[in-house]
């Protein structure tokens, strides 16, 4: 049976007044993250409560350190990773990543972030008409390059994110020219049916993103932004074609479900795949990371 790495995404910026049972504080982010490794999971994502968009440029690397700390109490060997604040007028990249380069000197952190593009963070209405939302989510090409050779220097892999198509070309520029570092993991961010950005869950936007990526042989995930990835069939186009899971909390915004649920229907779809979870050993490999 094929391992399939199953991450989850905790919480993102989901508050307790739309979902009770989403993880904030660290108790409850290392309970969640236990539960969900517990069940097959291998890699944890989370987001503290600083601010990505708009608010703040500078994130704590304590809180991150402290959680995953406890985590790998119990499981030396998962792969955790944080959240970053988004760009903008007078915010530059290296405030922006210096927890990502605290945690990675302090030994805690082994997958960064690549974040190679911007994105406007829109939703539509309930009639489906765009929301006059100002949300944008920036990052320069001079800032996708210094998080790529950051990643290189301080000698950790990267979680690359793929909101749009165009990010693809910076990922591919380097692999093309052979100075990609290793442990790349990309992850393919699909739009919901409220999600303003991002192609949408079918199988054609699916192959049109893995022609971008076709002959690198780079590891690959899906995630759907404000939606189920199980219940909208793109996880099982995922599968079928050779890739990897995202689910939680943060992409879903689910309202009465848990992590842990998310995780158990992920894995229910594994089972009717001739495929199971990667433990966290096999994640590392199949990421490329030591």
């Amino acid at each position: 049976m094929r391992p399939v790495i199953v991450e989850v995404a905790l919480n993102g910026g989901l508050p307790k007044a739309r979902n009770p049972r989403v993880p904030r504080i660290e108790d409850e982010i290392v309970a969640d993250a236990l539960a969900c490794l517990d069940a097959g999971a291998s890699v944890i994502h989370n987001h503290n409560d600083e601010a990505v968009i708009g608010r703040a440029a500078r994130h704590d690397p304590a809180p991150y350190a402290r959680a995953w700390r406890r985590v790998r109490a119990r499981y030396p060997d998962v792969i955790c990773y944080p959240t970053m604040a988004g760009g903008g007028a007078g915010i530059d990249i290296e405030t922006r990543y210096a927890h990502i380069v605290s945690l990675a000197e302090s030994r805690d952190l082994d997958l960064g972030l690549v974040d190679p593009g911007t994105t406007n963070i829109g939703r539509f209405d309930r009639d489906g008409v765009p929301l006059p939302d100002e949300s944008i989510y920036q990052n320069s090409y001079a800032d996708s390059v210094y998080m790529i050779e950051a990643c290189r220097r301080l000698r950790v892999g990267m979680s690359i994110s793929i909101f749009e198509p165009g990010f693809v070309r910076v990922v591919r520029g380097y692999a093309d020219a052979g100075r990609l570092p290793s442990g790349a993991f990309v992850k393919f961010y699909f739009g919901g049916p409220r999600a303003g950005f991002g192609l949408p869950p079918t199988a054609r936007a699916l192959d049109a993103y893995l022609e971008m990526i076709e002959g690198t042989s780079l590891p690959w995930l899906v995630s759907l932004q404000g939606g189920d990835v199980v219940a909208s069939g793109l996880a099982a186009l995922a599968l079928a074609r050779g890739g990897h899971l995202q689910v939680g909390l943060e992409p879903a915004g689910a309202r009465d479900r848990s992590n842990l649920e998310l995780v158990q229907d992920a894995l229910a779809l594994l089972a009717r795949h001739d495929a199971r979870p990667a433990t966290c050993i096999e994640a590392r490999a199949i990421i490329g990371l030591s």
